[in-house]
């Protein structure tokens, strides 16, 4: 690979990752909204499986802003959950079925945040099996909001990709 190829990259996927963890902080005083998974779908659909360098960038960022503490550590698989499951859709989806796909795969990454959540929380606090269900079904409402903010700011995602294709073929 080009060595200056590889040099824009490092830089475009770190300022990808920034870009998400700045639009975390933003968002911070709205409880469970935020455009991380937006972000995560959006250059998941334009790099593929290079999205996992900006999505860890953001990890990564939020641990050394906010602590490598017990929360963080989820954090290591639910975003690239959402990765994989946009890798598993079909490349060339028809465009008017893009958007509803998109954000429905955003919402339902949302409403299942929680769940996806539990069993690293389980694990680390000694929780039950019993004891994981009641902490998931604790943080229901939350993941309702978490889950229907997505999909509402999953209208984000094909004009940021399409921000992102234009970049790709007007800076090379």
């Amino acid at each position: 690979m080009n060595r200056k190829l590889i040099i824009r990259e490092i830089a475009i996927f770190g300022m990808l990752g920034t870009v998400m963890y700045a639009s975390k902080m933003i968002m911070e005083m709205f409880p469970n909204i935020h455009l991380i998974g937006v972000f995560t779908v959006a250059f998941t659909v334009v790099y593929r499986k290079k999205a996992l360098y900006p999505i860890y960038t953001y990890v990564i960022l939020n641990g050394i802003f906010c602590g490598f503490a017990t929360w963080w550590i989820p954090y290591l698989y639910v975003w690239t959950v959402l990765w994989g499951a946009v890798m598993l859709l079909p490349k060339r989806l028809p465009k008017k079925l893009q958007p509803f796909v998109y954000m429905a795969v955003c919402a339902a990454h949302g409403f299942l945040f929680g769940t996806l959540y539990a069993p690293a929380q389980a694990i680390i606090f000694g929780l039950s099996f019993k004891g994981m269900i009641a902490w998931i079904i604790a943080g229901l409402p939350w993941d309702c909001i978490h889950g229907v903010s997505n999909f509402l700011c999953g209208i984000l995602i094909l004009p940021i990709v399409s921000a992102l294709r234009f970049a790709e073929r007007n800076i090379r």
